[in-house]
């Protein structure tokens, strides 16, 4: 998978809570205003314990969700997180395009590109975990043909 080379910048068990998760983060910036795969990662948060970022509610709700997963006996890994436009250029040519049968959204389009998509790691206990789980932290399965691929819907563009 694409790598990304970052500049590191510097995360329960109830109901998760997307505004509770925001006010959780100090200093949290917007990443509204910028152009899908243009968002600096100033703006962006770093997953804890991985080199992958997301938009700052995204990260940390992913965080309590992979939390809460591991109390439970789930692992969820990351491959992938925000990607910057040359890497959705990079990643559509190594793929192909959705339209064309391929793996990859149209670059400038990705949700990865807002840095609320995240592509895990996930066995048949952390994917069934998901599908049982992940909306309460915000998170869809979006992508019929990608079940590793998950969106961040509930931050507010």
């Amino acid at each position: 998978m694409l790598r990304k080379t970052l500049v590191k910048s510097a995360a329960g068990g109830s109901e998760p809570d997307a505004s509770a998760a925001q006010s959780a983060l100090p200093g949290t910036v917007s990443t509204s205003g910028y152009q899908n795969g243009s968002i600096p990662i100033s703006a962006l948060r770093p997953i804890a314990g991985t080199d992958h970022y997301l938009a700052p509610t995204a990260a940390a709700m992913l965080e309590r969700m992979m939390s809460d997963a591991r109390m439970e006996g789930v692992s969820l890994g990351i491959v992938d997180g925000y990607r910057s436009f040359a890497d959705q250029v990079a990643l559509a040519d190594a793929k192909g395009l959705y339209s064309e049968g391929g793996l990859a959204a149209k670059p400038g389009s990705s949700a990865h590109g807002w840095g609320l998509a995240v592509d895990l790691a996930l066995n048949d206990d952390a994917q069934a975990w998901m599908t049982s789980n992940a909306h309460r932290y915000g998170f869809v399965n979006d992508v019929p043909r990608e079940p590793w691929h998950w969106t961040y819907k509930a931050d507010p563009k």
